[in-house]
């Protein structure tokens, strides 16, 4: 470690201790049916989210938690598996997980391992260093992150617990906790979506986005890409660079989106406090926000463009698709085009039913569509479908009373959209996201216990000085 970096985590920590008041312990752990303690907080997901949300309920001084992700030390989140991008979209001075602590953002970490003059020349940030950055965060501030660990299942326990089945490479075990969050950013609540054309095709012909593709067997290949968004272009990009024959870009719009919405709603007001508007307003905004999709940057085209054999289809939706000897058979408004393999950058859908760990609830979790009727005009069954969250983000029940304990599932990820605008899967918003989730979590367990801190008052009686009479 440079004398620079060390430097950085010795401002850390004299930063944090600076901050720190109040100290007092304020919780007990309940205990579980096991008889050993139970959580206070489970989270879910150790990726960018999962570790900016232990960091704040470390801060609130919360620490009896776990944070659990199925993947191994390293390959959280998308950034080294089906993320594709050369670099992050967000602007460089765009803050994260360090919650405003100037000595935690990535521009800290940045200059002390490269300097100040390589930061003022950085135009975008590397997704493998700010993967490198989101491990040495966790390090410095202490989260503990157990890797290798799925929950598969969430269940009401005795006591108003919830039981979470963990799966990992010694078998099974129970984790008893008082909440859980689900930090699990893209898939949270859902399933990668491949259009419904497609969705008959085997897996050796087409493949959605996110999900693991072998890009040096395309070489030579003709290659189809649905979809025109950021994910689209990348894996367009991804493809050509590996060596196809050609790549052609499906885009069902008449002309292709260019302007990129959450551009706009970064500022403070909008992120903070979006969540607190009316459903109308709430609605109106992030449908119209959602179906105009993500714009791209110019780099992002650019990697695509400058190859010959890339083109680009406006107006030309999937009508059917057929299997031929060793490809595939694709009908457009513009005709047929012939593919050796497709890739599916069509992002996500809201399918409660298809999560293994909501499958004791999922049937009742409430959903935009069961809770507000937008106009006639502004009706999207895709966004009925995302759930309507309480403003702690937890789950609501469709049917009151018959699974109760869902409210003390709080989820931060791409299904909290809807409810809160950008916050469980963007970085621009994690700076007013992930506080008003964990004021949401020590609220509402600081209510619970509230007889015990009326008896702890009542019984503390330590004097403050000494009278001599």
């Amino acid at each position: 470690m440079s004398g620079a970096s060390m430097a950085l985590e010795a401002r850390v920590r004299a930063d944090l201790a600076k901050i720190a008041h109040p100290q007092a312990a304020w919780l007990v752990p309940k205990p579980g049916p096991d008889g050993r303690p139970a959580l206070d907080v489970l989270v879910v997901g150790g990726g960018q989210s999962g570790i900016a949300i232990a960091f704040g309920l470390l801060r609130s001084q919360v620490t009896n938690f776990e944070v659990l992700d199925k993947s191994e030390q390293g390959q959280e989140g998308p950034w080294l598996s089906y993320a594709r991008m050369h670099t992050l979209r967000s602007p460089k001075h765009y803050t994260g997980p360090d919650l405003d602590i100037p000595s935690l953002t990535y521009q800290s970490w940045h200059e002390a391992r490269f300097g100040e003059d390589d930061w003022r020349d950085l135009e975008l940030i590397p997704r493998q260093l700010w993967a490198d950055y989101l491990l040495w965060f966790r390090r410095v501030v202490g989260i503990p992150v157990r890797n290798g660990c799925e929950v598969i299942e969430i269940a009401p326990a005795a006591g108003g617990l919830l039981a979470a089945t963990v799966q990992n490479a010694a078998g099974i075990e129970t984790l008893y906790a008082r909440k859980i969050v689900l930090a699990t950013g893209q898939e949270g609540m859902g399933d990668w979506s491949i259009p419904q054309p497609l969705s008959h095709l085997p897996a050796s012909l087409c493949a959605h986005a996110a999900q693991p593709i072998d890009f040096a067997g395309l070489r030579g290949k003709q290659v189809a890409v649905i979809g025109a968004g950021a994910s689209a272009f990348d894996n367009a990009a991804a493809a050509l660079e590996a060596g196809a024959a050609m790549v052609h870009l499906f885009c069902r719009r008449a002309e292709i989106q260019l302007v990129q919405p959450y551009r706009w709603l970064t500022f403070r007001g909008f992120l903070r406090h979006f969540s607190d508007l009316d459903d109308a307003w709430r609605w109106r905004f992030m449908r119209a926000i959602l179906e105009m999709r993500e714009g791209f940057p110019q780099a992002t085209y650019d990697r695509c463009a400058h190859h010959g054999n890339f083109h680009l289809h406006e107006g030309a939706p999937i009508e059917a698709a057929r299997a031929t000897d060793g490809g595939v058979a694709l009908q457009t408004p513009g005709g047929v085009f012939a593919a050796d393999f497709v890739i599916c950058g069509t992002g996500i859908d809201m399918n409660f039913v298809g999560r293994p760990e909501l499958r004791n609830c999922a049937a009742n979790i409430a959903t935009w569509a069961d809770r507000y009727q937008p106009p006639a005009d502004e009706r999207n069954p895709r966004l009925g479908r995302f759930p309507y969250l309480a403003d702690d983000y937890a789950l609501r029940e469709r049917v009151p009373g018959a699974t109760p304990w869902i409210s003390q599932i709080h989820v931060f990820a791409i299904a909290s959209t809807m409810s809160f605008g950008p916050s469980g899967s963007s970085i621009n918003a994690m700076t007013t996201a992930v506080p008003k989730l964990v004021h949401g979590l020590t609220r509402g367990l600081f209510r619970a216990d509230i007889e015990r801190h009326w008896a702890s008052f009542r019984a503390y009686d330590v004097p403050q000085a000494v009278i001599e009479r």
